[in-house]
């Protein structure tokens, strides 16, 4: 049980026993689907923990030359890199620390392909089947006119040098929107799927959500490769690896109340630390908070930034919330600390990893230098 009254404010937090029990159904996918899992950087790129996601998954996928370069130098193995858009000044940096690369569209592969495949680079290119389930449009690439992958009607030939193909139209999905995702893959581009090496089926599985059904994840892929026995299968989820494996520990600096508004100031911000709330929009789970019952308090959290709507609400508390207080939200691994901004410079949150053994390690704190090279 971590203390977190001991845990430095602002935090995030990873628990390493929350971890493991991740990575061992991780591990059984990979072991009874005979498909390749591997780690999505944009999700969470913590790189002090890499050693353990490397001994439990087959390697890790990049966007971009930094993460290509954090793959290749802290996980050991070159990166699997796809990104939107390639240019003159990052493809070389790419192309060093990957051995597989995937274009987003015939043009970016006339351009930059010959470069890789003189590097024996494994090239492939980014299809969209034209179905996701994904009901936010800032989170769906299979939206009308999307810029993200090759629709079908591009595609007439797949051109030479190509190894593989790649899709991405899944978060936080299910097995059953993957099935109609293949379906949509092999109703579109199945003319594609005999003439080459690997499909990379992206991101969004998330196999390690307690509602989520592996059994039939395990089954489709194992058809999906009955019927493609020559294809390497491939999948890259982010969230799946640090679903709910820590929290972004937080302290109440004052309580103000106006037009019968509570809200608890914080010294954690929605728009820096934790952005996919405003986003989505999502309301996060706190500890030893609920929602309010009719009779009972509501209460805002208020986050540190200028910005007027760095809040989120509403939730209630068997014990109301005071000065001191410390607010811990549950599962703000995954796409919190990867995009983090220093907005008006509040204080970035700390890294910790809560070990078995109970000792807590402080990874990394932030201050003013961090800030202000960034600035520069």
């Amino acid at each position: 049980m971590i203390d977190f009254q001991k845990i430095p404010s602002p935090c995030y937090v990873l628990d390493e026993e929350l971890l493991e029990n991740n990575l061992r159904v991780i591990d059984r996918v990979r072991r009874e689907s005979g498909a390749e899992i591997i780690v999505a950087l944009k999700a969470c790129a913590m790189w002090s923990i890499f050693p353990e996601l490397a001994r439990h998954s087959d390697g890790a996928t990049a966007s971009s030359a930094a993460e290509a370069r954090l793959v290749f130098e802290e996980y050991g193995a070159p990166a699997h890199t796809y990104a939107p858009v390639y240019t003159d000044r990052n493809i070389e940096e790419i192309l060093r620390c990957s051995d597989h690369i995937t274009f987003n569209s015939l043009a970016q592969f006339e351009r930059f392909g010959p470069m890789a495949l003189l590097r024996g680079i494994s090239c492939g290119l980014r299809i969209n089947p034209e179905y996701s389930p994904v009901e936010t449009d800032l989170y769906n690439p299979a939206i009308p006119g999307s810029r993200l992958g090759i629709v079908a009607d591009q595609l007439k030939e797949l051109p030479a040098g190509i190894d593989g193909l790649h899709f991405h139209v899944l978060c936080e999905s299910r097995p059953q929107h993957l099935r109609l995702a293949l379906e949509a893959v092999e109703k579109r581009f199945g003319r594609f799927l005999d003439r080459i090496k690997w499909l990379n089926m992206g991101g969004g599985h998330l196999m390690t959500h307690k509602d989520y059904d592996c059994d039939e994840l395990i089954a489709i892929l194992r058809d999906f490769k009955q019927r493609h026995p020559s294809l390497r299968l491939i999948l890259e989820p982010g969230s799946a690896f640090t679903w709910r494996t820590g929290y972004l520990v937080s302290t109440v600096e004052d309580i103000v109340e106006n037009g019968g508004v509570h809200t608890a100031m914080l010294d954690v911000s929605f728009a820096c630390h934790m952005p996919d709330c405003l986003e989505m929009p999502y309301k996060p789970a706190i500890l030893g908070a609920h929602d309010p019952q009719p009779g009972e308090t509501n209460w805002r959290m208020g986050g540190n930034s200028c910005l007027a709507g760095d809040y989120y609400g509403d939730w209630a508390f068997d014990r109301e919330p005071k000065v001191g207080d410390r607010i811990v939200f549950e599962d703000m691994i995954h796409y919190t600390m990867v995009k983090t901004t220093m907005f008006n410079g509040v204080a970035h949150p700390s890294i910790a990893i809560a070990r078995k053994s109970g000792k807590v390690d402080i990874i990394k704190e932030f201050g003013y230098e961090d800030f202000k090279s960034r600035m520069s």
